[in-house]
């Protein structure tokens, strides 16, 4: 089940930080470089992201989340699973949720160039390349959007 996640609720925040870390951990490893800004997020900066959260939820537990935020355009900030629930389809159904939910015409989204999970996801997900930013020498960034 999909719903609104109150990242204002401390204990919400501890959920999210709690599957945010670790799979942002296995990007690290993939990328190589640990100079990912969400692994240095703590419960207060999640708390004041001005993001909206929505989580997908097993019994209760939370086992993904997404962040957006919604201007003209819907900009994701985190598509993010704990590394138990990889692989069951919880990506593509909180992906699936944002772009039934909010009627906008175009998505964005940016994920660092080495994670060849997330890169291949996006493009399967009809996101194009929009561009690369190189951070420094270990870190780059592709951002990608869909119209829709």
């Amino acid at each position: 089940m999909i719903k609104i996640i109150d990242i204002s609720n401390r204990k919400n925040a501890e959920d999210v930080l709690n599957i945010q870390i670790p799979s942002y951990k296995v990007e690290a490893e993939i990328i190589g470089s640990y100079e990912i800004p969400p692994l240095k997020d703590t419960v207060y900066t999640l708390q004041y992201c001005g993001e909206t959260f929505f989580g997908y939820y097993e019994n209760e537990e939370l086992c993904g989340a997404i962040s957006i935020k919604v201007e003209d355009v819907v900009d994701i900030h985190r598509l993010i699973v704990h590394p138990n629930h990889f692989r069951k389809g919880i990506a593509q159904l909180l992906l699936n949720f944002i772009e039934t939910k909010f009627q906008t015409e175009t998505i964005k989204v940016a994920t660092g160039s080495k994670n060849i999970p997330a890169v291949s996801f996006y493009k399967k997900n009809g996101f194009r390349n929009m561009k690369e930013v190189i951070v420094n020498e270990q870190l780059s960034l592709t951002f990608f959007e869909k119209k829709l």
